[in-house]
């Protein structure tokens, strides 16, 4: 046996375990300490040697990994959202997007969709955007007679907004894994995120139109309501400007732009009465989320690290690339391979597990790593929304038991053709990606 059918073996046995409900890092971690044993094994045909060998190859990558400078951004990014959640921010934003939007055909819908961007500007967690607008939007919604199934999906859609929007946690882990610039990537989410957001919005106005029983247009407010509602959205806007213009102008890394955020959140948190309580439940949740999450890479990158020894990514790469189609063909099947490895796992998970495969071959294609990362992440997206493992919409539904999960996956099935229709227009136009790291760097 090889180095590579040792590789193909312990792969096709983590599929397996992951499509039987195994938890990812767990397998992750135990096929690769395993699989690099069995690697040195066919080495040097000494089961001591190869296990001394492989266990202590195995053993150091959770310290070597954890020091990497760049990981530091996620706790602060996530303990952004926690403190604008549980200081009540979030009711602002959504009272300032129905004032302004809500006259327009399915206008509570719309205004969901730009207050779940809003939130998503400084909360990089999707699961916890979609909970958090399940208590705010939804039941406004229901109040004005919207259809169950649009108001549902339209929150599990919204929420995914902030896997692109920046601060990302899925942008910083294929920064991490691919190692390019977490500030590059972090650049290049804000463009095609509002893109997404302006497309999730003009598909509500359509079916709205079309069926006005799904969604009515609301009585517009007075002008003078309108600009009263603005100042409750100032302390986001500011700290996404904090956060924004630290990273462009060079002035601050990643991690010190997200701690400067989370630091004038809370000053903003604690100005508006948040109490010590709230205050200790949004640092409970991020260390919570931040646990988890770093325990996914390391029982990843455990895996990665055999599958490098097996050789599987520079021969997966060659493959491709040696194929007899033209690369946006290629790009599109790598697409629709993504999209249904997101019908069973979650997305995190998928990309740590493909990305030190499927990269270089992207690579070699000639395609840029940058745009790369932006379009799988808005797979990711799609991911969080596909059954059966949608997470978002397994969110919502618990958050509001009366709408059933079946309800709110027929909810969000017209946002998979914006998601469609997004994704074709960042494939055809690459600059919208682009356009601003580009700008940038100049």
């Amino acid at each position: 046996m090889t180095e590579f059918e040792v590789g193909l073996i312990g792969t096709g046995a983590l599929l397996l375990m992951v499509f039987a409900g195994v938890r990812v890092f767990i397998v992750a971690a135990t096929i690769g300490l395993f699989g690099t044993v069995a690697v040195q094994y066919v080495v040097v045909g000494d089961f001591g040697v190869a296990w001394s060998s492989g266990a202590g190859i195995v053993g150091t990558v959770p310290h070597s990994k954890s020091i990497n400078y760049a990981l530091s951004v996620l706790p602060m990014f996530i303990l952004i959202g926690f403190i604008a959640y549980h200081a009540g921010l979030t009711h602002a934003l959504f009272r300032a997007a129905r004032a302004w939007f809500g006259w327009v055909p399915g206008g509570l819908a719309v205004a969901s969709v730009f207050a779940t961007a809003g939130f998503a500007a400084v909360s990089g967690a999707s699961t916890a955007t979609a909970a958090v607008f399940s208590r705010v939007a939804i039941p406004h919604m229901l109040e004005h007679d919207y259809s169950p199934r649009l108001a549902a999906g339209v929150v599990a859609a919204g929420g995914t907004l902030a896997s692109l929007i920046p601060p990302s946690a899925i942008l910083v882990i294929y920064a991490i894994i691919v190692e390019e610039s977490v500030g590059t990537l972090i650049l290049a989410g804000f463009v095609p995120g509002v893109v997404s957001a302006i497309i999730y919005a003009m598909l509500i106005i359509g079916q709205c139109m079309w069926k006005p029983e799904l969604g009515r247009a609301i009585p517009s407010p007075p002008f003078s309501e309108r600009l009263a509602s603005i100042p409750g959205t100032l302390p986001i806007v500011a700290v996404v400007a904090i956060i924004f213009y630290s990273m462009y102008s060079g002035w601050a890394t990643p991690t010190e732009a997200g701690a400067l955020g989370a630091f004038v959140v809370l000053v903003i948190a604690l100005i508006r009465g948040m109490k010590f309580k709230s205050l200790m439940d949004a640092l409970v949740e991020t260390a919570r989320l931040t646990v988890m999450i770093f325990a996914l890479i390391w029982g990843i990158l455990i895996f990665v690290r055999f599958l490098g020894f097996a050789g599987l990514p520079q021969a997966f790469a060659e493959w491709l690339v040696a194929l007899p189609f033209p690369p946006i063909v290629l790009m599109i099947g790598i697409l629709l391979g993504y999209a249904v490895l997101g019908m069973f796992m979650d997305a995190i998970g998928m990309l740590l597990l493909t990305l030190p495969v499927v990269h270089p071959a992207v690579i070699q294609l000639g395609y840029d790593p940058i745009w790369f990362g932006i379009i799988v992440v808005k797979m990711c997206e799609v991911c969080l929304i596909t059954p059966p493992v949608g997470l978002n919409c397994y969110v919502v539904s618990a958050v509001r038991p009366d709408i059933a999960l079946g309800d709110v996956f027929r909810g969000i099935g017209p946002f998979f053709v914006a998601d469609a229709i997004t994704i074709a227009l960042f494939l055809a136009y690459p600059g919208i990606v682009l356009w601003l790291p580009n700008l940038v760097n100049s």
